[in-house]
């Protein structure tokens, strides 16, 4: 995989695929719960969580949004924006609150990742 550039001194990346499946969702939430308004977590995972999406829609709402940088297979690359008080202004961006409830993959629900990476 090819190293994506991260150009801007407000955007710190996170590699979910060296996170222990048991700790993924915990981790990625104290994260997102460090960052600053207007920074931006590059996140890369070998799937696409949608479960964790649907968490992160309803524990931040309007105040995380997503963007996928990459959606192959086997390399995800999303960055999730803090916007307080702020909603997604362009297409390409959601507000983490407008992501539709997924049910399969992750799993979720305070155990962690039980995905098996596809």
């Amino acid at each position: 995989m090819s190293e994506l550039p991260v150009l801007d001194n407000n955007v710190f990346p996170f590699d979910a695929r060296g996170v222990a499946k048991r700790f993924r969702h915990a981790a990625i939430f104290g994260a997102i719960e460090s960052l600053y308004d207007g920074d931006t977590m590059r996140f890369i995972n070998d799937h696409d969580p949608l479960p964790l999406l649907d968490q992160l829609r309803q524990r931040y709402g309007h105040q995380l949004t997503f963007s996928y940088v990459s959606r192959e297979p086997g390399q995800i690359v999303i960055d999730f924006k803090v916007q307080l008080g702020e909603q997604a202004a362009d297409g390409q961006q959601q507000a983490a609150g407008d992501v539709p409830a997924q049910g399969g993959g992750c799993g979720g629900g305070g155990g962690g990742c039980g995905c098996s990476g596809h």
